[in-house]
């Protein structure tokens, strides 16, 4: 696929996508490689303009360069949003109470440690969808675990009940609790869904991923 008709597929994709305000977003792609500018008006849209352009088929690689820009309003003071995230961490069930929560300028940074990725991805998606956030720094670490001899043998197994095409094309090492992978995948939907099997494997506390789009 060449870059142009590349570019027109996800800028259709950005347009047809209901979370999204793609006004003001602007795309270029040069052998792959997607850049993304321009500006949106809540940190939940710029995560979702980049989570719509890694399903498009054929990108490579995205350059984040989306500004929050929050129209008619005064910007959110930094205490507010800092109350509001302690809040919105003590209300949802999905992130510990452990998260400590830091704001400069609307981007919140959150700092603790937790027993599962899902955790640190929770806490995350749930402080990023509060008005006045810019972006967010997660610096959530996850708590070592006893690691199970089968470790390996259960993120390949998740892979081949998911994804049995890429499954065969995927290389998984394990050294104590972080999970090497290689290999070749089609889209950047699939390079999700393979770290999501090694992420999900009990022990795992770190995930290098050398995956290559085609």
């Amino acid at each position: 696929m060449d870059d142009k008709t590349l570019r027109q597929h996800i800028v259709d994709e950005l347009e047809f996508d209901p979370r999204i305000d793609a006004a003001h977003i602007g795309v270029a792609v040069e052998e792959g490689v997607v850049t993304l500018t321009g500006h949106v008006p809540t940190y939940a849209q710029k995560v979702a303009a980049e989570r719509a352009t890694e399903g498009v088929k054929g990108v490579k690689a995205i350059a984040m360069e989306i500004e929050v820009r929050y129209p008619f309003e005064r910007p959110t003071a930094d205490d507010q949003i800092a109350r509001r995230a302690a809040d919105a961490l003590s209300w949802n069930l999905m992130p510990p109470h452990s998260v400590q929560v830091t704001v400069q300028k609307g981007w919140v940074k959150l700092i603790g440690k937790v027993d599962w990725n899902y955790q640190k991805l929770a806490a995350e998606s749930v402080v990023g969808n509060l008005d006045g956030v810019t972006g967010v720094t997660n610096c959530l670490e996850l708590r070592p675990r006893a690691q199970p001899r089968d470790v390996k043998c259960k993120i390949v197994a998740a892979l081949h009940r998911s994804a049995q095409y890429e499954a065969n094309n995927i290389e998984v090492s394990v050294i104590g609790g972080k999970v090497r992978l290689g290999g070749k995948v089609k889209n950047w939907s699939e390079r999700r869904l393979v770290e999501n099997a090694a992420w999900a494997a009990p022990g795992v506390t770190e995930v290098e991923d050398n995956l290559k789009v085609e």
